[in-house]
């Protein structure tokens, strides 16, 4: 009996499978024939495409995630899969970018410019725009509100405008971590204590406004992508709880002029008392901002293999892997501003080409699977797993058809756990392969102990995991419908995560290569054997009542 079975408390602590302890299959030798499609010539063939700066980090709703898309459908037609959205390959997404329009801030009657002494961006603005002014603004520092460090001590910001610091915490010790992580929900905090007490604006002084390049500005005015959904555009004709308006530093030092002092002296004055130096300025200020919505090309990309089976050519196998990146960043530094995505998930969008070659030249030759497999690459994942959101919601095959998604995402890296160690070359991340079918966790199992022998490591099934990483990828949108899934990681989390140095140059194409076949020989077994996996788990591992649970 395979010991991670038992619990799932005991599965939160046996995070690591052994091949050796599951008795393995029968190897089917036309499935090992024609796996050999799944080469490392052939993964540097589509990757160096897919992650090259011409595709200009693949961000949805972007020309490099257009032309990533055009790719991926001209070689699904190469290879003679179907389209099967009305005779094409293509799922369109509806996708609009919201930009801010028009803009104004005055203070004391002065107009300010925008990207020079104030930046308003498209997601704090709703549909309907905002306008406002007032004859004082609340100046409360950092905007801390903790014991013994308070700076909305016996100050009601109700109905206000409220001035704090975009970042910086006084009482911070040296030994605090700092990073974007840390900083984005120290902000948060703030924003969400001004919301909790009903602010009417925000206005936050941040440094990033002094200097805004003229390629960060430009990828502001464009605006942000939104997929447009009912509860998404219900959402954006609400007001914002409160308006939020970046400023520069040298438009915090007009306000603060009416308060005799500055930034520097504020800050200094505070660090060295250690106490709050809350204050309302009188200083008039108004502001006002549109913005409009135009749509934007996003798409899905589905390539469809019939089964050979009369019966079960109707249940469908779903394979998957984002296509889509973050794009380009201006505002990182040193010269390299393209995210181009190698890894995460140019790795594994090439697993699914890689497995859509391999199982297209089995049928061809006669071998052709008896269910049916629809190859699919989706787009938004980097945005909240828009495209398979949409795919749930929208779906080309009957839900309950649908037996399985494999899902790749980062498949060609060595993660930071995993670096310097023995076995770095021939491991895999398994996410989920248990957690709504006891019957594919064994197969996974058994298929791994016959064709490939990695270590699998189930460390991110834990319930208790702080990086939620099972929620984090496209098969989860499959696993909320009850359809079993195995999501294939790599745990790059640090090293070059959504940075620019996620570059063709570092990925290791037989590492890939192997994790791809590991996904094919899965794929094979569940579009070849006789009956579907049973659904026995809740989809958070725990058994369904009354389901028996099968043993490798």
């Amino acid at each position: 009996m395979n010991k991670r079975f038992l619990t799932l408390g005991l599965a939160s602590i046996l995070s690591v499978g052994c091949f050796a302890q599951v008795k393995p299959l029968a190897a089917n030798k036309d499935a090992i024939r024609f796996s050999k499609a799944i080469n490392p010539e052939n993964a540097f063939k589509h990757l160096s495409v897919l992650a090259s700066d011409e595709y200009e980090g693949r961000e949805t709703g972007k020309k490099g995630a257009w032309m990533a898309a055009d790719y991926i459908r001209d070689y699904f037609k190469s290879l003679g899969l179907k389209g099967p959205v009305d005779g094409g390959y293509f799922q369109k997404i509806d996708l609009a970018t919201y930009a801010v329009s028009e803009s104004m801030l005055t203070i004391n009657g002065q107009p300010k410019q925008a990207y020079k002494d104030y930046l308003i961006t498209s997601n704090a603005v709703g549909l309907n725009g905002f306008t406002f002014s007032a004859d004082d603004i609340v100046f409360a520092g950092y905007g801390i509100s903790k014991d013994g460090f308070n700076e909305y001590d016996g100050i009601n910001v109700e109905g206000k405008v409220v001035l704090i610091f975009a970042t910086g915490d006084p009482t911070a010790k040296a030994t605090d971590k700092v990073d974007r992580r840390a900083a984005m929900m120290a902000r948060q905090k703030k924003l969400g204590y001004l919301a909790q007490n009903k602010a009417k604006a925000v206005i936050l002084i941040d440094p990033t406004v002094d200097n805004i390049s003229p390629e960060r500005k430009a990828s502001l005015e464009a605006g942000q992508v939104v997929m447009r959904t009912e509860e998404v555009v219900e959402r954006m004709k609400k007001q914002n709880p409160f308006t939020i308006i970046s400023i520069s530093t040298a438009t915090a030092n007009e306000i603060l002029k009416a308060a005799n002092t500055s930034v520097d002296a504020f800050q200094k004055k505070v660090t060295e008392s250690a106490k709050p130096a809350s204050q309302t300025i009188n200083v008039a200020i108004s502001a006002s901002a549109m913005k409009k919505g135009t749509e934007v090309r996003g798409e899905n990309v589905l390539g469809f293999l019939e089964g050979t089976d009369p019966k079960l050519k109707k249940e469908v196998l779903v394979l998957t892997g984002h296509y889509d990146h973050i794009g380009i960043t201006p505002e990182v530094e040193g010269p390299d501003k393209i995210n181009n995505g190698a890894d995460d998930d140019g790795s594994g969008t090439t697993g699914v080409l890689l497995m859509a070659k391999a199982f297209t030249d089995a049928k061809k030759a006669g071998k052709g699977s008896k269910r049916s497999i629809l190859f699919m690459t989706v787009v938004g994942e980097e945005k909240g797993l828009w495209g398979s959101d949409w795919y749930s919601q929208h779906p080309i095959f009957p839900v309950e058809n649908t037996i399985a998604n494999l899902n790749t995402d980062m498949i060609g890296r060595i993660g930071e756990e995993y670096l310097g160690k023995p076995d770095s070359a021939n491991y895999i991340y398994s996410v989920g392969s248990n957690m709504l079918s006891s019957e594919l966790g064994n197969l996974s199992e058994q298929v791994n102990a016959t064709y490939t022998k990695m270590k699998l490591d189930y460390k991110y099934d834990d319930p208790q995991d702080t990086q939620r990483i099972y929620y984090r990828s496209d098969h989860y949108n499959f696993a909320k419908l009850g359809i079993p899934i195995i999501f294939y990681y790599d745990g790059m989390l640090e090293q070059d995560y959504h940075r620019p140095g996620d570059e063709v140059s570092k990925i290791n194409f037989p590492l890939l290569t192997k994790r791809a076949k590991l996904t094919y020989f899965t794929a094979w077994e569940l579009a070849n054997r006789a009956k579907r996996p049973a659904v026995d788990k809740d989809g958070k591992g725990n058994p369904k009542k009354g389901s028996t649970i099968p043993q490798p």
